[in-house]
């Protein structure tokens, strides 16, 4: 695997060990294939067990690969959020539960994040939950609740640059006035997020700034 090949060149070059260096399989949502936007709305229900077929052979083949964990990410509903931690509890693998969120309340679907964040409280072989994708503007209020919900749970965040995906054109659409700014995202920590990041729209330039602000 090229992540993995990664992981172990890094370490050899940086003379680490590669003890702690996780190579994530990630697990997006069912309405990423659609290709018409709704992993940012949640505007898709096929059910229980079509999420299942869809899921499934995509967890077993990255664990067959080897990946450290799963990353369950992006995810806009409930329905899909319980899927894929029954999948997890059967697969005996280890995950993130990461939802996409429209606002500072509710899931993309519009459903309630407290309700979302709870899910993960007590799930078999969930190590953190939170929020990625959205607009770094909602991940204070986002990380509040899921600190609420699950008190005991280490929390992660890694949102988009600040732009909003336009489905039909296919282009992501600047935002004015909410910006990614990675030193801005390290200070998340003191709300009590453990796992920091970037997504769509973020590069190794944010990333490296983002470590350097969080060892500062």
């Amino acid at each position: 695997m090229i992540a993995q090949r990664a992981r172990d060149r890094f370490a050899t070059e940086a003379g680490r060990s590669i003890d702690g260096l996780l190579v994530a399989g990630s697990v997006g949502p069912y309405g990423a294939m659609l290709a018409d936007g709704s992993e940012y709305t949640g505007a898709y229900d096929p059910g229980d067990a079509a999420l299942r077929d869809v899921h499934a052979p995509r967890i077993e083949a990255l664990l067959e690969a080897g990946v450290d964990l799963l990353a369950f990410e992006t995810i806009p509903t409930l329905r899909e959020a319980d899927v894929l931690l029954d999948l997890l509890a059967e697969s005996g693998a280890t995950a993130w539960l990461s939802y996409q969120c429209r606002d500072g309340e509710t899931t993309a679907a519009g459903e309630p994040v407290a309700e979302a964040f709870a899910r993960a409280a007590g799930a078999t072989g969930v190590l953190a939950v939170g929020v990625n994708c959205g607009p770094p503007r909602h991940v204070p209020a986002l990380l509040a609740a899921a600190a609420a919900a699950a008190p005991d749970m280490p929390l992660i965040a890694y949102p988009n640059r600040g732009d909003t995906w336009e489905a039909a054109a296919r282009i992501w659409v600047a935002s004015d006035g909410d910006r990614y700014d990675p030193r801005v995202v390290a200070t998340w920590s003191m709300l009590g997020a453990t796992w920091l990041g970037g997504c769509c729209g973020t590069g190794p330039a944010e990333i490296a700034e983002l470590a350097r602000s969080i060892a500062d």
